[in-house]
C-alpha cells in the first residue's frame, strides 16, 4: 500500500557553512572576507555546471546583507540600467549570458567600483580569456582575483551524500551510494536530488532504502529533468513566435 505524504523535510538555505568545501578552502576564506568587507574588491569564480557556484553566490549574498547592501543578479536577468549598491556588494551569476547592453553597464560599474567602495563577485563557466564578452569587460574581469571552483572527487561526494541522507533521516548503505555515484549524473545537486526522491519513496512505501527503490528514484529524476527541458523548449518556441 502506498502512503501519500506531504514533503515536510526542511530545505537548508545556502550558506558557506553547509557548502561541501573539498579543495576550496582558500576560496571560502576569501568569500567570507569579501562578505564582511566594506571596501572595493573583485572576485571571479568559474567552473562547470553543478560545481556549486550559485550556492556560493547565494550564501555570500545572505552573509553580506548582515553588514552591507548586496544585490544578486543572474546574467540572463541583468538589464542595461542595472546599478550597484553604494558601498555594497554586487553579485552577478553567469556573466557569459549578459547581453550587449548589460555588458556595457557592468563595464561602467567596474570603472567606478573602487571609488564607490563596491565589492564585485562574478561567475562564469570558463576562465576570463575564454568568455564570449566584449574585450574591455573581459579585460576587467581578468584583472579580478580568479578562482576555479574545484569539483569534489568521488570520495568527497560519497561523504556529502551520506551526510545529506543523514540530515533527512534516511538510512542508505554504502553500496547504494557507490551505485548512485557509478550510474547517476556527476554533479552533486543532481545526486542529492535522487536521494530526495529515494527518501520520499521510502516514506510513501514504508520500506527501507533498497537498490530497486534507488533505481526508481533515479528514473524519476530523469523524468523530472526531461520535463524541465521540455518546458524550457516550449518557452523558447513561444518566445520565437
Amino acid at each position: 500500500m502506498t502512503q501519500l505524504l506531504l514533503d515536510l523535510q526542511p530545505t537548508q538555505a545556502p550558506s558557506l557553512d553547509n557548502f561541501i568545501v573539498g579543495e576550496n578552502q582558500e576560496l571560502l576564506a576569501r568569500l567570507r572576507t569579501l562578505a564582511a568587507s566594506g571596501c572595493f574588491d573583485a572576485l571571479y569564480l568559474w567552473g562547470p555546471e553543478g560545481c556549486g557556484k550559485s550556492h556560493l553566490l547565494a550564501a555570500v549574498a545572505a552573509l553580506a546583507l548582515r553588514r552591507r547592501p548586496a544585490l544578486l543578479l543572474s546574467g540572463t536577468a541583468a538589464a542595461a540600467e542595472f546599478s550597484a549598491p553604494l558601498g555594497g556588494l554586487l553579485i552577478v551569476d553567469n556573466v557569459d549570458s549578459l547581453d550587449a547592453a548589460a555588458q556595457i553597464a557592468l563595464f561602467r560599474i567596474f570603472n567606478t567600483a573602487r571609488m564607490l567602495g563596491l565589492g564585485l563577485l562574478l561567475t562564469g563557466s570558463c576562465p576570463p580569456l575564454q568568455l564570449q564578452l566584449r574585450e574591455d569587460l573581459r579585460t576587467r574581469i581578468g584583472q579580478a582575483l580568479i578562482y576555479e571552483v574545484k569539483t569534489l572527487n568521488d570520495e568527497q561526494k560519497a561523504a556529502a551524500l551520506r551526510r545529506h541522507a543523514l540530515e533527512r533521516g534516511l538510512r542508505v548503505e554504502d553500496g547504494l551510494v557507490r551505485y548512485l555515484l557509478s550510474h547517476g549524473r556527476r554533479d552533486l545537486p543532481s545526486l542529492m536530488a535522487v536521494l530526495d526522491h529515494l527518501d520520499r519513496a521510502t516514506l510513501e512505501r514504508q520500506r527501507h532504502a533498497s537498490l530497486s527503490l534507488l533505481k526508481e528514484a533515479m528514473q524519476l529524476k530523469l523524468v523530472a529533468d526531461d520535463d524541465s527541458g521540455s518546458l524550457e523548449l516550449k518557452q523558447e518556441n513561444l518566445d520565437d513566435q
